[in-house]
């Protein structure tokens, strides 16, 4: 059990600012590939939605998107600061949002974020791609200015979990992550797939994984690789000793392809019908948000569209057995969870502890001043000794018994700030 209220801690440890910790988003539980598209953000937006924060005042949060989330994690006054964020910088409304949203607010907030990097959140159980995109939002939010102690502190503690589950449990075991599960869909699909040829088309993360996944497990010789920047495909390709096309040869390559893999991060598709002239079979797998492949290829009878929201659905064997490996990472989850509430409490009367050790320091100064009037061989060397050994006892049995859990950490730090007249200050 937490040994505080978070809820309560956020509270006073904001409550000179009138701010509080939210957590608003969408994912794939509510909101469709298409509306998820709407609220998609790119690199660039990314850094616009800090850059609008910092101007409008927020103090910190962390901004992530993925193929089947977005979500800001930030101190607000109301969430709607948060939302208009968002919907300023994608194609998204506020009444979009409103239809398929939702918003967390402090404890609630909290459990949220660590569900959601542990992976039980995930579109499929025990994806755990999400922790690199939180710690890639933090990095990006501390070159702003913008991730305070408490958040940086949080998302530590997710990592933190994120890892004892990934190392303590079976929740990742099987087709976890989209990049794997197409690459299990293919290999269903198809009986020998090592014999078919595979174009690629986009080298980013899910790309780059799904073209390792491809490599590792159908042994197929015929995968080739298009990326709008060749280096790139190059850089991948190297890996694994696979062919490299010019962009310009991309409608050539569909039509030498039975399967396509549509993995670019275009906000509008880069695949449609007009692209495909070739009769034969052609299954198309769409990994992107936004959909980056047009519908209108289901106008021709020789083409199979499969987007990752339809992957999501197709559970392997293994699921049921991922499935009850959830109560264990709710048990990691809860502790360290625990231990970071116990650090927020403990911030909650760090600054108090810390202005009382001052205003000792501040007696201290004033006695050995009149000492050293008052006697002509003052020892200037053991004076400070003893008289620092005698504070910070002082300090450390305050902090001991703030620290214990029978007592009302409030009336406690109020008492204190009266006896020593310490002025009330802001925790965060």
């Amino acid at each position: 059990m937490p040994l505080t209220n978070p809820e309560v801690c956020l509270h006073e440890n904001m409550q000179q600012k009138n701010t509080y910790f939210y957590a608003i988003g969408l994912s794939y539980k509510k909101a469709d590939a298409e509306i998820r598209g709407h609220f998609s953000l790119d690199d660039a937006s990314k850094v616009k939605v800090l850059e609008q924060a910092k101007a409008n005042g927020i103090e910190s949060l962390i901004v992530t998107s993925t193929c089947n989330r977005t979500e800001i994690f930030g101190f607000a006054e109301h969430p709607f600061q948060l939302i208009q964020l968002l919907c300023d910088n994608t194609k998204g409304t506020v009444e979009e949002f409103r239809k398929v949203a939702y918003i967390y607010k402090s404890n609630e907030a909290v459990t949220h974020m660590f569900r959601v990097g542990s992976g039980l959140d995930s579109q499929i159980l025990g994806d755990f791609e999400i922790i690199s995109q939180l710690k890639k939002s933090a990095v990006l939010s501390k070159k702003y200015q913008l991730l305070n102690p408490f958040i940086e502190r949080l998302i530590n503690s997710v990592i933190q979990a994120s890892k004892r589950i990934k190392n303590e449990t079976e929740i990742s075991s099987g087709a976890t992550s989209v990049s794997y599960a197409s690459v299990h869909y293919i290999m269903n699909r198809f009986e020998n797939v090592a014999d078919h040829n595979i174009l690629l088309f986009g080298t980013g993360k899910i790309g780059r994984n799904t073209c390792e996944n491809l490599v590792k497990h159908t042994k197929n010789e015929h995968i080739t690789l298009i990326n709008r920047t060749k280096d790139k495909a190059e850089a991948v390709a190297g890996k694994f000793n696979l062919i490299v096309k010019d962009y310009t040869d991309l409608q050539e390559e569909i039509n030498a392809a039975d399967i396509l893999i549509v993995a670019t991060g275009a906000q509008n598709p880069t695949v449609d019908k007009y692209l495909i002239q070739s009769k034969k079979d052609l299954l198309i797998l769409d990994l992107s948000i936004p959909k980056n492949v047009n519908e209108n290829v289901l106008d021709l009878d020789n083409v199979s569209l499969i987007h990752l929201d339809d992957l999501s659905l197709m559970t392997d064997e293994t699921l049921e057995k991922r499935k009850l490996q959830i109560p264990l990472a709710e048990t990691i989850i809860d502790e360290v969870q625990a231990e970071f509430n116990k650090w927020l409490n403990t911030r909650k009367f760090a600054p108090t502890i810390k202005a009382l050790k001052h205003k000792l320091l501040d007696f201290k100064t004033a006695e050995l001043e009149t000492q050293r009037k008052k006697i002509s061989d003052f020892n200037e060397e053991q004076a400070e000794v003893i008289s620092n050994n005698i504070i910070q006892k002082i300090t450390n049995h305050f902090a001991h018994h703030l620290k214990d859990e029978t007592i009302s950490t409030t009336d406690s730090l109020e008492l204190i700030q009266k006896v020593f007249q310490l002025e009330k200050t802001n925790h965060v």
